[in-house]
């Protein structure tokens, strides 16, 4: 009986693989659609310290792409996809570009905006954020750009260099999502952030998990020697972001302190909407 071969150059696909091919492209075309037609908005989500009811210490900008409905597209279902192209850094120019607009609108106003390594040398990107900071010397001082473990140590150099420039500018700069992956060490030391903020898996629960409260005292013990600022993400429970103070955070995020809006306390709005 004769063997059938793979002919040279052949390739093998799953059927899951294509389905989820199929899906990212469907995914992909429906967010290029939401850019061209600018349904894309910024909602605002608060990051507060633990002790009172104070203002909050400054607020995280997310993009929010709309489908054709009007409704969020969560971005887990795209952002991988479109990191990839150059679409990831069409999404990156609009939150800051965005971001920075509200930064110069209101004059208190501190913001902390995503952006991916790949972005530094995106020109659209760096054009908006220099023209911004050279037109109002005093944005840098208010801007903090979140860089995720990933993609900090995926372009090491590049973002040292970034990172040293834009400090001279007043920017700082926040580690998102600390403690997802496997974290070298070496790069705390080696990069110059300001803020550290602790990834929601190891804060979610945090009360009811003894091993994730040892893992969170010697995260904040290691922000401290470095003296980096310490927020934890996706607090959700009373319970958690009690303990979290008891243990030393400097600040907490997420929807037991307050949800993304896309009407902020600084807009003229009869009521907040969620986002």
């Amino acid at each position: 009986m004769p063997v059938r071969t793979q002919q040279p150059g052949a390739e093998t696909s799953s059927p899951l693989s294509v389905a989820l091919s199929a899906r990212d492209r469907t995914m992909i075309d429906t967010v290029r659609a939401a850019l061209r037609k600018d349904r894309v908005l910024l909602a605002f989500q608060p990051v507060i310290q633990p002790s009172a009811s104070e203002k909050p210490v400054f607020y995280e900008a997310f993009l929010r792409v709309l489908d054709p409905r009007g409704r969020p597209i969560p971005a887990s279902e795209f952002m991988h996809a479109a990191e990839r192209q150059e679409m990831g850094r069409e999404l990156d120019t609009l939150a800051l570009a965005r971001g920075l607009g509200s930064l110069e609108q209101v004059p208190e106003l501190r913001l902390s905006i995503n952006m991916s390594a790949h972005s530094i040398a995106y020109p659209p990107w760096r054009r908006a954020l220099d023209t911004a900071l050279r037109r109002d010397q005093t944005l840098g001082e208010r801007l903090i750009l979140e860089i995720t473990e990933d993609s900090a140590n995926a372009m090491p150099d590049i973002v040292q260099v970034f990172m040293r420039e834009m400090h001279l500018r007043g920017v700082s700069f926040a580690l998102d999502n600390f403690g997802a992956g496997f974290t070298s060490l070496k790069y705390l030391r080696d990069f110059y952030f300001d803020i550290l903020k602790i990834d929601g898996t190891l804060v979610q629960d945090i009360h009811q998990k003894p091993d994730n409260r040892v893992l969170v005292k010697a995260i904040l013990s290691l922000a401290h020697h470095f003296e980096m600022f310490t927020v934890a993400q996706n607090v959700e429970k009373r319970p958690d972001a009690e303990l979290l103070a008891r243990l030393g955070i400097d600040c907490l995020q997420g929807y037991c302190c307050g949800a993304p809006t896309l009407s902020p306390i600084w807009k003229d709005h009869d009521g907040a909407q969620s986002a």
